[in-house]
């Protein structure tokens, strides 16, 4: 990409945020005295263990309220990033089941094994979420979602590198309402949303809520010997010759989940208990085949269909076996909340929670309908969570708040799995069967003090002490469940039953000094630390993959600077952020295992050292009464100071860690009152995003395959509500200008199977809705 093509993006997004603010200025200038109402909404935080304006934290935090999100149309997690500086949600492909990836400036996680942890921490009413699966959240009856920028050590501990991203729910409350919502839209779009709040006594407080939606799939999983009769091949059509030939349509959505509250809320106790439940069962994601080379050059289907069957012929241990194209996911989670005001300064809360789920889904990890050189896989992840968390707050006189605390958490998975791949070495298929427990806890320590010692000025310093076990037990058999492994090319029967270990130790800190030079004025700056948690190899070939392939804690010490303001009468709310990381013991697959054994490498290591710097900026402006306009920015540059060579050639000293570079985002809303006939608002929505690393794999075929292009996505909405706001009629479209775009690649198997897919992002769509509240 030449320097101008480069630039483009930056001069947009540095046009667009000057256009926000500009926008804004005559409006400003015409009012003597806004109105409060107008003015730009606090948003109370809890980032720091306390109630706290958004304004008065000292931290890099995008909240986003519950009015917000409805007026966005935005309905799951990953939505929300889109809008958020630095931040990436990906829904992850087929292989890795119902996953997200997840990165706050350029630190995060993409693999779903539970032997690997997230470096974004992901909470639901402050109860942490500690595995990738299943994390594509509904945001579901809502009061806020906190995304916590930069390493979160101290307040939210392990796995919050990167930083965390908080959803809280709508708590029971003393008065009666409720809600009702239906949607319909693109390719049978069916969703069903409600919920009810209501007194049981003057202080007990229920509330429930649940969500049902549903969607045909936008690629379709075409039979190859349906729709090439006659091919070389010499494969069989599996459906009727005189029909479209389609067996499935993948992408599609059918979900599922409630949300029940009981709340008790005495004058100092308050105590509420959450219950939530969630079931999906839906096709595989929407791939598509974008190399297909040798054998497989037959297979491209197009830009919104694939060939591949979830099949395999019969080979060494099987016959004839479909791997299945569903993704199943069940879960549910139960968390008790108290909160005891011990005295008017002394508070303690309580957090105890558990998770469990099971998600099931089938692979064809080469994408076609079959080849000789093939691989797939059935796979069924089991998994429960428990968890404690135990904090005091403390008021010591007007200088002083003091947080102290503890937490523990344990955790098991199963990961069952049925793998059949037969593309290392021709005619000799890797078969087996594998059943492997995953044990993992944690335990903490955390402090919190938050000092004042002149007016105007806060000093707030944290310490989180954290110890970590993680063991993963190996389980490699053939399809029969007997043993050893036949055949075995690679000594995959000295796995069986092998214990691996890890066991770590981690202090993390924080300081950081704010001032407030007026009330619309706050400056901060913060250093901190944070980690993301040490672990083994969870795709070993050779025991000595495992055994010696344990990896420890990456970690990053950041530097942030950040500028908040509340301008014009609170009309315009400017907040500034620069941040200097330093990353270190990152961890990276390798492609050379030569110091651990040899053979074809899987390995996790400690193998590289970064720097990462960057600006952040966020506007949003009442500039005249019904009118909002939002916008953010981040623009990150990054290096590998240094890296192993047993990486290989994919990663170099000087490459870049994050991607994308760019990205911005900006929203306009206007009300226009209409009397008796209520109101009529638009809303327009942009979001742009820069081109993304993907991988140096296929840069043999085609060197622009090691990045996916930048993208703009916009969304529009326009919305009646009637006089007394209690009736909306929504008509909204998603993917305004038909971009496409991928959102993630698999490309592990290109050097075997010559192919490799890419998830596509959905076309533009519509949708109508109506919402009544009660």
């Amino acid at each position: 990409m030449n320097r101008k093509s480069r630039i483009r993006p930056l001069l947009c997004a540095g046009s667009v945020m000057v256009m926000a603010i500009a926008a804004t200025t005559p409006a400003f200038a015409q009012q003597d005295a806004a109105p409060q109402a107008d003015s730009t909404p606090d948003i109370i935080v809890t980032a720091q263990f306390r109630s706290q304006r958004l304004q008065d934290t000292p931290l890099a935090i995008t909240a986003v309220d519950a009015a917000l999100l409805e007026a966005r149309n935005q309905d799951d997690i990953a939505a929300v990033a889109r809008q958020a500086p630095s931040v990436t949600l990906t829904p992850m492909g087929g292989a890795f089941g119902d996953s997200m990836g997840a990165s706050i400036r350029g630190i995060g996680q993409f693999d779903f094994n539970p032997a690997y942890e997230p470096g974004v921490g992901l909470y639901v009413d402050d109860v942490y979420y500690p595995t990738l699966t299943g994390a594509n959240f509904d945001l579901l009856d809502l009061e806020r979602v906190e995304v916590l920028r930069g390493p979160q050590g101290t307040l939210t501990g392990r796995n919050s590198i990167g930083g965390a991203i908080k959803l809280f729910s709508k708590k029971p409350e003393a008065d009666p309402s409720g809600f009702a919502e239906v949607s319909y839209g693109s390719r049978n779009r069916v969703e069903v949303r409600a919920g009810a709040n209501f007194p049981i006594t003057d202080m007990l407080f229920a509330r429930v809520s649940g969500v049902h939606k549903s969607q045909r799939g936008y690629v379709q999983q075409i039979d190859y010997g349906c729709a090439n009769p006659g091919n070389p091949e010499g494969i069989l059509p599996a459906v009727p010759t005189n029909t479209d030939c389609v067996v499935e349509d993948l992408g599609g959505i059918n979900y599922s989940g409630v949300r029940g509250a009981l709340r008790y809320a005495g004058e100092k106790l308050d105590i509420q208990i959450i219950g939530d439940y969630q079931y999906s069962d839906r096709p595989s994601a929407a791939e598509v085949p974008i190399v297909a080379q040798g054998d497989a050059s037959n297979f491209l289907c197009g830009p919104w269909c694939t060939y591949a069957s979830w099949g395999l012929p019969a080979g060494g241990q099987a016959g004839n076996w479909d791997t299945g194209n569903r993704n199943k996911f069940r879960g549910w989670g139960v968390s008790g909340h108290i909160d005891w005001d011990v005295t008017d300064n002394l508070q303690v809360q309580s957090i105890t929670a558990y998770r469990s789920y099971n998600n099931r889904w089938g692979t064809d990890d080469d994408f076609t309908p079959t080849l000789t050189r093939a691989a797939g896989g059935f796979n069924d992840l089991d998994f429960w969570f428990v968890s404690q968390e135990l904090r005091v707050n403390a008021k010591l006189g007007d200088m002083a708040d003091l947080t102290v605390g503890g937490y523990y958490s344990d955790q098991r998975s199963t990961y069952f799995t049925i793998q059949d791949i037969r593309y290392i070495i021709p005619g000799v298929p890797l078969q087996f069967l594998g059943n492997d427990p995953i044990n993992a806890d944690s335990k903490a320590v955390f402090g919190t003090a938050i000092v004042r010692p002149v007016d105007g000025m806060t000093i707030t310093g944290g310490i989180r002490y954290t110890e970590e076990h993680k063991d993963y037990t190996f389980i490699r058999r053939n399809l029969d469940n007997t043993a050893p492994l036949f055949p075995d090319p690679f000594g995959l029967s000295a796995l069986n039953n092998l214990k691996a270990v890890y066991d770590g130790s981690r202090v993390d800190w924080r300081l950081s000094v704010d001032y407030r030079f007026s009330p619309e004025v706050l400056l901060y700056g913060t250093v901190g630390t944070g980690f993301k948690g040490g672990g083994v190899t969870a795709r070993p070939f050779l025991p000595t993959h495992a055994t010696q392939g344990t990896f420890g804690p990456e970690t990053v010490t950041a530097y942030e600077i950040g500028l908040k303001t509340d301008l014009l009468d609170r009309r315009l709310r400017v907040n500034l952020a620069g941040f200097y990381n330093d990353y270190k013991a990152i961890q990276l697959p390798l492609s050379d295992c030569s110091a651990y054994g040899g053979g074809p490498c899987a390995v996790i290591a400690n193998a590289g050292d970064g720097k990462m710097w960057g600006f952040e900026a966020e506007v949003s402006a009442t500039p005249v009464d019904n009118l909002m306009i939002d916008a953010s920015l981040s623009l990150i540059g990054s290096e590998y100071k240094s890296i192993s060579p047993a990486v290989g050639s994919t990663i170099t000293a000087g490459s870049p860690i994050v991607s994308p570079e760019t990205q911005w985002s900006a929203g306009i809303q206007y009300e226009i009152d209409m009397g008796g006939s209520g109101s009529i608002t638009p809303r327009l929505d942009v979001a742009y995003r820069g081109r993304q690393l993907a991988s140096r794999t296929l840069n043999a075929v085609n060197p622009d395959f090691e990045y996916f292009p930048s993208y703009v996505l916009g969304s529009t909405r326009l919305t009646w509500r009637n006089q007394d706001r209690d009736l909306a009629v929504s008509f909204e479209v998603t993917n305004l200008f038909d971009e496409y775009y991928y959102t993630s690649r698999f490309d592990a198997v290109y050097g075997f199977a010559g192919t490799a897919y890419a998830n596509v992002g959905a076309p533009r769509e519509w949708r109508v809705s109506i919402k009544k509240d009660f």
